[in-house]
């Protein structure tokens, strides 16, 4: 089965929501954001032990896919999950690795050591591409 010319846009949107994902440390400041709250590049860097200017390259990807939105007040930008269903996929891929560590036996030990995500929100109104 090919793409059709209406079809392509759409899976090249899903293919930039996983390039977007398609690092550790977007996904750890994916996890911070999952709570719903807005965190200042400050709190994200020490959180995530990143230097200023690799935050800074990784929010810009996590931006560009519609991933996180941000807001200047004053002095301080911060920043804030565009969507709730980013925190679902999350909970999902975390399930998922579950799965995958439990039938390749590799990492268990650390799977239990990474923090907690909160509970999901999935929107059941809106349409799924």
């Amino acid at each position: 089965m090919s793409l059709d010319e209406q079809q392509r846009p759409l899976y090249e949107v899903k293919a930039g929501l996983f390039k977007g994902l398609s690092h550790p440390f977007r996904i750890r400041i994916l996890e911070l954001l999952a709570d719903g709250h807005e965190h200042t590049v400050t709190a994200l860097q020490e959180a995530t032990g990143l230097e200023a200017s690799h935050l800074s390259q990784h929010l810009s990807v996590l931006r560009k896919h519609q991933l996180v939105v941000s807001t200047r007040r004053a002095s301080h930008v911060y920043y804030l999950i565009a969507f709730p269903e980013v925190a679902d996929l999350l909970t999902v891929a975390r399930t998922l690795l579950g799965c995958i560590v439990n039938t390749t036996h590799i990492h268990y030990d650390h799977l239990t050591d990474l923090p907690t995500l909160p509970p999901t929100t999935t929107q059941t109104d809106r349409p799924t591409p």
